[in-house]
């Protein structure tokens, strides 16, 4: 698991003094930068070799301005071309959100999925979620 702190700003507040619904999916994508440098270690735009064929969030509880939420990454299932991250966002030591994505292994030249790399798979693995 890839544990990342974030510290909210005032700006990602909305109406009702919360973290705005619009902010969990790009915390999500910042705390996915060590996946992707299982991939594109240099982080490279132009060697990258994902795309991202689901998003989606589960909001649970609230979160708030001015404490930190730590966002924790792990692999929930690895399949052929494609694998799928659960992420959580915690504050206070509860669970607020929980993400999934679903990535694609992606060749941008021949426009089509490619096959996960035996490296890529062993490293996907070694961060399986394990539920408490």
């Amino acid at each position: 698991m890839f544990i990342e702190k974030v510290m909210p700003r005032f700006s990602e507040t909305d109406a009702l003094g919360h973290i705005n619904n619009t902010v969990l999916p790009v915390w999500f994508e910042v705390a996915r930068g060590p996946i992707f440098k299982f991939f594109t270690p240099d982080l490279n735009p132009h060697d990258w070799k994902l795309i991202i064929a689901k998003v989606e969030v589960s909001f649970v509880g609230e979160l708030f301005y001015g404490h930190e939420v730590t966002v924790k990454t792990s692999v929930e299932h690895i399949g052929t071309s494609s694998f799928t991250l659960r992420q959580e966002a915690w504050q206070h030591d509860k669970c607020c959100a929980i993400g999934k994505a679903v990535m694609v292994r992606y060749d941008f030249i021949a426009k089509s999925k490619q096959a996960l790399s035996i490296d890529e798979k062993t490293a996907l693995n070694e961060h399986i979620y394990q539920s408490n």
